[in-house]
């Protein structure tokens, strides 16, 4: 009666194994954001007192099975106890998918395979300055995609770090930096 049960659990043992590594085997998702490859930022609108700005990151599933980004924000990182003369806002968007309500339209990205997605950066002058006079005070500061995916792996969050320099701001804007 024992070397039944012992020949039972040792089959069982050998069925888990076998299912273990032929899932390991089969690999995850392993989304990969190309920063060094993303478009320099440029103007989608402007008016007196504000400006637009879109930047267009790659993103590779350079991982062995399909991977989803389920959500994704844009999140600039300018406090006003750094610099309060700009309203800094974001928004992500999938390429060529643009939604008014700020809804991010979740994608599958099959294995070696990329999709694009875009960052928008919306600046708005405060405290009474014009654009320019703003931007002309300007400092640099992050923006963060920050994006959740999920595969054969849990759910979870990653980010994806950009710094919009003022210099490069400025240029795109077309004013001169005040040294202070």
């Amino acid at each position: 009666m024992l070397t039944i049960l012992e020949g039972l659990i040792v089959a069982a043992l050998a069925v888990v194994l076998v299912v273990y590594l032929y899932l390991k085997n089969r690999g995850q998702e392993k989304v990969v954001p190309k920063l060094e490859s993303r478009t320099p930022f440029k103007i989608e609108s402007r008016d007196e007192k504000s400006v637009t700005l879109s930047t267009t990151i790659e993103f590779r599933n350079e991982g062995t099975q399909s991977a989803m980004i389920v959500d994704a924000i844009c999140h600039p990182l300018l406090p006003f106890e750094q610099y309060d003369g700009m309203d800094v806002r974001g928004k992500a968007e999938r390429e060529g998918v643009p939604r008014e309500d700020d809804y991010f339209e979740a994608l599958v990205i099959e294995h070696q395979q990329s999709a694009n997605l875009v960052a928008k950066v919306t600046l708005t002058a405060r405290k009474n300055l014009s654009l320019e006079e703003a931007v002309s005070h300007m400092v640099d500061f992050p923006v963060e995609f920050i994006y959740r995916e999920v595969g054969r792996t849990p759910m979870h969050w990653s980010i994806a770090r950009i710094i919009l320099t003022a210099e490069e701001l400025a240029k795109i804007v077309g004013v001169e930096l005040v040294k202070e």
